[in-house]
């Protein structure tokens, strides 16, 4: 079992930064990849950036050039480093940890980014 615990969300304003770590713990070495997700009020949660346990990366196109996901696996922890926030980043975030044999997926409780004008 795979526990995930967010942290690093928060109020800016928009050009502003923010980075996001998710801690994992447990059973770690079943992990395949590892994403970000976010969800707006009243929208359904959406795809933000993944990265394989070999190290591949993909974004969303709204956030491809801004967002950078990286892992540190000595630390068992993902990172969102998100830059040139707009007020459309605003949402919760949610890390994903996900076995690609299982296909069991693990969420971390969300973190909520707020991004103002």
């Amino acid at each position: 079992q795979v526990q995930l615990v967010e942290s690093g969300g928060g109020w800016v304003q928009a050009g502003d930064a923010l980075r996001l770590s998710c801690a994992a713990s447990g059973s770690t070495f079943s992990i395949d990849e590892m994403g970000w997700y976010r969800q707006a009020p009243g929208k359904q949660r959406e795809f933000v950036a993944s990265i394989t346990s070999g190290g591949s990366t993909a974004y969303a196109d709204s956030v491809k050039g801004r967002f950078t996901i990286s892992r540190d696996n000595a630390k068992n922890t993902v990172y969102l480093q998100m830059n040139k926030l707009k007020p459309e980043d605003t949402a919760v975030y949610y890390c994903n940890a996900l076995n690609i044999l299982s296909g069991i997926s693990s969420w971390g409780q969300g973190t909520k980014v707020t991004v103002s004008l």
